[in-house]
């Protein structure tokens, strides 16, 4: 393991400052939401609902996920990239944050709710991405 390069006053600000919400994915997932024609049709953060989607059709009993590629283990070439410092740890952690998925997305189904996640690398193609969301909210 190798020593921080930054002192630990340093390492905490920079860590806080990794949001949780309002992320570009998640800003480009809702512009493309609003897009579609369904402005005035969900709800952020359901803090209600298994797993605390990102956006919440309520209506429709719909829930989108935006998860960054490294936090939440996709097979991309962002989330594929392991740490070399503290590896055990993070190896733990995202196996964590990957169970904790799986968990709520079963839980989400088992309400009668249909969930759909899109990948941070997917919001860079804007054309796939939206249609997609597309496909997902009109089924």
């Amino acid at each position: 393991m190798r020593a921080d390069v930054f002192d630990a006053a340093k390492r905490s600000a920079i860590m806080r400052a990794v949001k949780s919400r309002d992320t570009a994915p998640e800003l480009a997932v809702r512009a493309s939401v609003r897009a579609l024609g369904y402005a005035r049709r969900y709800r952020l953060n359901g803090a209600k609902l298994p797993g605390k989607p990102d956006l919440v059709f309520g209506g429709l009993r719909k829930a989108v996920f935006v998860h960054g590629c490294f936090w939440h283990g996709h097979r991309c070439k962002r989330g594929a990239r392991q740490p070399k410092d503290n590896a055990v740890y993070w190896r733990a952690k995202i196996a964590r944050n990957t169970a904790h998925d799986r968990a709520s997305l079963k839980a989400l189904k088992d309400a009668g709710w249909s969930a759909l996640v899109i990948w941070e690398c997917e919001t860079r193609d804007p054309t796939a991405m939206s249609a997609k969301l597309a496909r997902f909210l009109r089924n």
